[in-house]
């Protein structure tokens, strides 16, 4: 038996991907226009979170910014790279200490000053929106609680025969 490829159908996410990769695009050239070069708008939040906390473990850090460990120890081997931060054998063999390198803490004040004018922004787009982005994300949340992901793919799943 053959079956047509659902992957061809309309993607429901494509939009919201879009926007968000359209929304970083757009900071990261705020960044280029101030020669700022290889610093992505992902790296702001754990530069900023280690300039007031100090070094910290992956862990420690996925867990103070809400991330995954996956997510972060990516972002930290990309941030490394652009010379950002270092990271030293942390108190067991598992772990790594991650610190800013003079670089990472040269950008902080202008990272935060940008960290700033995008929530002014949003603040701003949510002001002329008919129905405010976080309006909308806090809608889908409340729309999960009540019934989840997980159970609203069930209710749609047709398993092919074995």
């Amino acid at each position: 038996m053959t079956s047509t490829d659902p992957t061809k159908l309309p993607d429901p996410w494509q939009s919201l991907h879009t926007l968000l990769a359209g929304l970083d695009a757009e900071i990261e050239q705020v960044y280029a226009d101030r020669g700022i070069k290889g610093v992505r708008p992902r790296f702001a939040y754990p530069l900023i979170r280690l300039a007031h906390t100090g070094p910290l473990t992956i862990r420690e850090l996925a867990e103070s910014l809400h991330r995954s460990h996956s997510a972060i120890s990516q972002t930290i081997a990309a941030m490394r790279k652009e010379d950002l931060v270092t990271s030293e054998p942390g108190p067991d063999a598992r772990t790594r200490r991650i610190e800013l390198t003079e670089r990472g803490r040269s950008l902080v004040p202008f990272l935060e000053a940008e960290w700033r004018a995008t929530h002014a922004a949003v603040a701003e787009l949510n002001d002329v929106l008919p129905y405010a982005m976080t309006a909308v994300v806090e809608d889908v949340r409340a729309a999960l609680a009540d019934r989840s992901m997980r159970e609203r793919i069930e209710d749609h799943l047709v398993e092919p025969p074995r």
